[in-house]
């Protein structure tokens, strides 16, 4: 047997590799010295199969022992394994167990192998995985390849199966061989300053190289080294190897989309589960203003609120980020310089295998062209709808009373025709004369309506407003003093408007002499002019104590053609309706408060943009 070879059981001992055999004819178990010594039995000690089989840890690795153990028995298929083992003495070890079949006959007569101690190698690997579980979480996975490097020879002194499985070599292939045989030649000499800096570094460093298997491919690998003195043996790297090609592909298909992400004119963002800002593509930062470090952890919707900035819009995206689902609006931003824009934004999660929202990824443009083009479009709509509004109205105006005068007129020359008595002819053409007079002054005041739309293109000038009033009451003064109206000019000297210089004296004009017409008899007439100013308007407000109208009833004709309320015999219906077009055509507006009996207000809006 080969227990009785003294030669192979001396150098067994001197290389600390305990040798045992497991007789199938007897049922005897044989353990050299060295077996005894690792153990920690007395030297004497004749194991049986069950006791031996009970060093080895309770669980994973006692019944690991024993299937191999049967399976090399009943099918002799041999093993090499890493076990856990406690001792006699209850000390805790790893050695690494052989097994090989003798046959005689073809028959299995014992299984027998070898025993090496590699305690102090483990712990130095668990020391080293302890480190980085607790400074990295690069290698918490215990499926890495483990190289034990002599730091005097550059030799392997020992490997892992996973450094087997991913370099594609034999353990003769590698251990007593150089680590230059796991690299090229360049990555060799890398990997050589690697380990140069690791003798300097306290801890354990960190690194990426490309091992180099043994059918020649290239897989690209992260390192921790580890530098360990051992007390009376040569110093030691313990080197972990982790294969990152799936990383590799991953990062270089993230670095492709970064780039497309990076030139699309589209902004993109990528923001955490709550909506803070991860990254932001060069489009978006252009558009914003600002720069990446500072948007980093903010949450862009606060940053680009403002006053235009819709909050219903802003309530949506932040329960739907809120709810983590989807969502497209529109919304007025603001840049850092605080200058408004349009924004068209889509905000979609991005889920994982189990569901669970893990960023948000916003696609954005500016829309703020558009927009203006809409606005504008729709502006137009408006005044053309306005205008087709005004036509409408104008051409009933002209067909109701042009039509009346015509058909008046009519009737007039059958009665001249057929009439016989020159006295009648001589009366019936004095109505003709008065029916002409009315036909005129209708198409004079049809005229000046359609001057008016004709004239909206018109340059508007800066008057000093008090001046112009003034100027107003010099040429109407022998009518305000007839009526005794008392006109209080509150208007500050220097109060200036932009306007039509023609149409400002046309409304004052109006105004003024409305307050003549409608006055109260039963006491002092007075028109009171004042002002007050908005971002976009001076209001002109002209307060009388005249007779007042009835707004319930004539509210929604009061500036109406040929519209009238008092019955007043010089009453035409048309001041009013020429002063509100000739506002309409400065883009302002008129806006009457009236009580009846009391008196009225009326408002004049100057665009003064």
């Amino acid at each position: 047997m080969l227990h009785n070879s003294n030669d192979y059981l001396k150098a067994a001992e001197l290389a600390r590799v305990g040798f045992w055999e497991l007789n199938l004819e007897t049922n005897e178990i044989f353990w050299d010295t060295t077996m005894r010594t690792i153990l920690e039995v007395e030297l004497d000690y004749i194991p049986n199969l069950e006791e031996a089989l009970n060093f080895y840890d309770p669980g994973e690795d006692r019944s690991k022992m024993k299937s191999l153990v049967e399976r090399a028995i009943t099918e002799g298929i041999p093993f090499v394994q890493t076990f856990q083992v406690t001792t006699f003495k209850n000390n805790s070890k790893y050695v690494e167990s052989t097994c090989q079949i003798a046959r005689k006959n073809n028959k299995i007569i014992s299984i027998l192998g070898s025993c090496l101690d590699i305690t102090a190698e483990q712990n130095l690997i668990n020391e080293l995985r302890l480190n980085n579980e607790k400074n990295s979480s690069v290698f918490l996975n215990t499926n890495d390849a483990v190289f034990i490097i002599d730091a005097n020879t550059k030799t392997i002194q020992y490997c892992n199966s996973r450094a087997f499985e991913l370099s594609q070599f034999e353990s003769s292939e590698l251990i007593g061989h150089a680590f230059s045989v796991l690299f090229s030649r360049k990555q060799a000499s890398d990997f050589s300053l690697f380990l140069e800096k690791t003798i300097a570094n306290e801890h354990y460093l960190i690194g990426e190289s490309s091992l180099t298997t043994k059918s020649g491919s290239s897989i690209p690998v992260e390192i921790a080294a580890e530098m360990k003195i051992q007390t009376d043996k040569s110093p030691i790297f313990i080197c972990f190897f982790r294969d990152i090609s799936v990383r590799k592909k991953e990062d270089e298909q993230i670095k492709m989309l970064s780039l497309a992400a990076s030139e699309t004119t589209d902004t993109i963002i990528i923001a955490n589960p709550v909506g803070e800002l991860l990254w932001a593509n060069t489009a978006y930062l252009e558009l914003c203003g600002y720069s990446l470090p500072e948007l980093m952890m903010a949450k862009p919707g606060h940053l680009s609120k403002g006053p235009e900035t819709e909050p219903n819009t802003t309530n949506l995206i932040r329960e739907a980020i809120k709810a983590q689902r989807s969502i497209t609006v529109e919304i007025i931003n603001y840049n850092k310089k605080r200058e408004k824009y349009w924004f068209e934004l889509s905000i979609n999660p991005i889920v994982d295998s189990n569901g669970v929202c893990t960023n948000f990824v916003s696609v954005g443009r500016n829309i703020t062209l558009r927009k203006e083009k809409e606005l504008e479009l729709k502006k137009l709509a408006e005044e053309m709808s306005l205008q087709n509004s005004k036509l409408i109205n104008f051409t009933h105006i002209v067909s109701h009373n042009i039509r009346s005068h015509a058909s008046n007129l009519s009737m007039l020359v059958d009665l001249i025709e057929n009439s016989v008595n020159p006295k009648d002819k001589i009366s019936y053409f004095e109505l003709f004369k008065e029916g002409t007079d009315k036909l005129s002054e209708t198409i004079e005041y049809l005229n000046e309506i359609i001057t008016i739309d004709k004239n909206t293109g018109i340059q508007k000038k800066t008057v000093f407003l008090k001046e112009q009033i003034e100027k107003t009451k010099q040429a109407l003064s022998l009518l305000i003093s007839d009526s005794g109206l008392e006109i209080i000019n509150l208007i500050p000297p220097q109060l200036t408007v932009k306007v039509i210089p023609a149409y400002l004296d046309s409304i004052l004009i109006n105004l003024m002499t409305n307050a003549i017409k409608y006055k109260a008899k039963n006491r002092k007439s007075t028109l009171e002019i004042s002002h007050q100013m908005t971002e976009s308007h001076s209001i002109i407000n002209f307060k009388d104590n005249g007779l007042g109208i009835n707004l319930n009833r004539h509210g929604d004709k009061i500036f109406g053609m040929y519209k009238t309320f008092h019955g007043n015999e010089d009453a035409k219906g048309i001041g009013l309706f020429i002063t509100k077009n000739q506002l309409e055509a400065m883009n302002g507006k008129i806006e009457v408060e009236s009580t009846e009996g009391q008196g009225s207000i009326f408002k004049i809006y100057f665009n003064d943009k």
